[in-house]
């Protein structure tokens, strides 16, 4: 069950929001300014965020900054300006999407939905990811899978925890062979092929489509799929 944070100083907006959400399921919580809505991303741990620019306190855009920071939570910025500069400033600061009051409920309700299935409801709190049902422990250098201990090697660890701190990111089998065995080494790239291949038959059920490690063709890889 998703978890969404909405944040708007108008209690009206703030309300449908949180009406249409409930309807469709999810988990709501609901800030009237800046500093409550960080911090209720420190203890709601949102899946989403559907964030107004114009705050009593601060700008949503610094607001959207400062979660992007610490957080890969989505953010969806909600607001009353329709100017392109806006808009592109939000990306900017790290939001996901964008949409323009007054709105159509039904458009905010696919945007959500749209934004959760493409980014797999991905969030990084303290040193810990979560990624559809594999759990990535930084701390602890542990994986566990459906809450079941997955067993990885040092250099297995390694390429999936660079990789999902930075999700969707191509990483190029030169990168990935530099920043784990270093510049020196003397062997070439199949050795990243192979601990790919290896991770992948750990982590997958179907070794014929990989949900967490995509194939790029002509680039590299990735985590996490659309």
């Amino acid at each position: 069950m998703y978890k969404i944070l909405v944040v708007d100083d108008e209690p009206a907006i703030r309300d449908l929001v949180e009406m249409l959400l409930v309807r469709e399921g999810y988990v709501v919580s609901t800030a009237a300014d800046g500093h409550q809505a960080l911090a209720l991303v420190d203890s709601f741990k949102p899946d989403l965020i559907i964030l107004d620019i114009m705050l009593p306190d601060m700008n949503g855009h610094e607001v959207c900054r400062m979660v992007a920071e610490r957080y890969h939570t989505p953010v969806i910025m909600l607001t009353a300006k329709n100017d392109v500069v806006d808009k592109v400033l939000g990306l900017e600061f790290g939001a996901d999407d964008y949409i323009t009051k007054p709105f159509d409920g039904r458009e905010l309700l696919v945007r959500v939905k749209v934004l959760l299935r493409r980014l797999g409801r991905l969030t990084t709190v303290n040193q810990a990811i979560s990624y559809l049902d594999l759990e990535i422990n930084l701390d602890n250098k542990t994986v566990f899978k459906n809450h079941k201990n997955i067993v990885l090697t040092p250099k297995e660890f390694q390429i999936l925890e660079i990789m999902a701190k930075n999700p969707q990111r191509v990483y190029s089998r030169d990168e990935l062979l530099e920043r784990i065995w270093g510049y020196d080494y003397l062997g070439d790239s199949r050795a990243v092929d192979i601990q790919i291949a290896r991770l992948r038959k750990k982590l997958e059920d179907n070794g014929d489509h990989s949900r967490y490690i995509q194939t790029v063709h002509g680039f590299g890889y990735r985590f996490g799929g659309n």
